[in-house]
């Protein structure tokens, strides 16, 4: 059982699959861990713990990652797309729509 403190299974799957993209994107753009822990303002072992997917590294050390990468902007639209959120909306919309009486003149 996950408590506050011990991410579920899944959440350290995702976790995990996050630093691999984050070593992968530092890979691509042949950049060595020194520079891009410099950028993020870390250390270079934090940023191996990063790459790794430790679960334990603050989320906002992710980001700065992300950001030393040049990739903060698709951090902001990660939950744009939510279609459960959207389907669940759309339960709850009328069937249909009456036009307004107008006022008497």
């Amino acid at each position: 059982m996950a408590t506050p403190h011990t991410p579920t299974l899944g959440a350290k799957r995702a976790i995990h699959r996050i630093g691999a993209d984050l070593r992968r994107a530092r890979l691509r753009r042949r950049l060595t861990m020194e520079v891009v822990a410099a950028r993020a303002f870390i250390s270079r072992g934090t940023l191996a713990r990063v790459e790794q997917g430790d679960p334990a590294v603050s989320f906002g050390i992710y980001a700065s990652v992300m950001q030393a990468l040049g990739l903060i902007g698709s951090l902001g639209d990660l939950l744009a797309d939510d279609p459960v959120g959207a389907d669940l909306e759309d339960e709850h919309l009328p069937t249909r729509v009456r036009a307004s009486k107008a006022p008497p003149p």
